[in-house]
């Protein structure tokens, strides 16, 4: 009999795709599934919580919990390592770092992290590879006053990217995915011609209000985008 709350949140999956419970219905109460399980009411009310949440269950005050007519899938995207990416495509990773510095921030990277003019960030830029070819050209703006610890970690060993997801969380962020033109200092780090068409992914990340880092990351022409859902 399941315990936990994500045994329960299985069980409750279970038969909402099994259609023990179909689209529309009222499901049993906590008290209920809590004296069905063996647990306490909390553990069923997390369970729920959860599942509401991913779009399974429509959940209203005062009105009970039904299974959710139409569903919303909704999709957890996780931030790669990209030296973890290269290595489970089969390449052999390299790594080299082009620049670190304080920096004053220009206007559009200010407007994304929702810093002051006055602000000084972390710029760092590298150049990530796969068998000894470009990989993935990384531009990065870091805020110090949320990751202090970095300041002291040597980028030219270990990339920000890999630093950043491995020691720091974060609550929110912003994904955007383009296609965008090689300005001529891109071109020369990726070795294509400018103009050509990049793979690029934009992010910021937030620890609640305090921003993390924005980076920009642009793959070489052809690049594929490869995930699971």
């Amino acid at each position: 009999m399941p315990t936990s709350w994500q045994a329960i949140q299985a069980e409750v999956l279970h038969r909402i795709r099994t259609r023990q419970w179909p689209p529309g219905d009222m499901i049993p109460n906590e008290a209920v599934l809590a004296e069905e399980f063996g647990c306490a009411r909390t553990t069923v009310n997390r369970a729920l919580r959860e599942l509401a949440e991913a779009g399974y269950l429509d959940r209203r005050r005062k009105a009970g919990t039904r299974v959710a007519l139409n569903p919303i899938r909704k999709a957890t995207l996780e931030i790669p390592v990209i030296h973890h990416e290269v290595e489970a495509r089969g390449g052999s990773y390299g790594y080299a770092l082009i620049s670190r510095e304080m920096s004053a921030v220009p206007l559009h990277i200010r407007s994304r992290l929702g810093v002051p003019p006055e602000a000084e960030l972390l710029h760092a830029r590298a150049l990530h590879m796969s068998d000894g070819a470009p990989y993935a050209y990384e531009n990065r703006w870091i805020n110090p006053a949320a990751v202090p610890a970095l300041m002291e970690v040597d980028l030219a060993r270990v990339s920000a990217n890999a630093w950043l997801v491995q020691n720091v969380p974060y609550s929110k962020g912003s994904l955007a995915l383009s296609a965008t033109e090689a300005d001529e200092d891109t071109a020369t780090i990726l070795r294509c011609k400018p103009g050509a068409a990049l793979f690029t992914v934009e992010r910021t990340t937030w620890m609640h209000e305090t921003p993390i880092t924005w980076v920009r990351q642009c793959y070489p022409p052809g690049h594929r985008l490869m995930t699971e859902i």
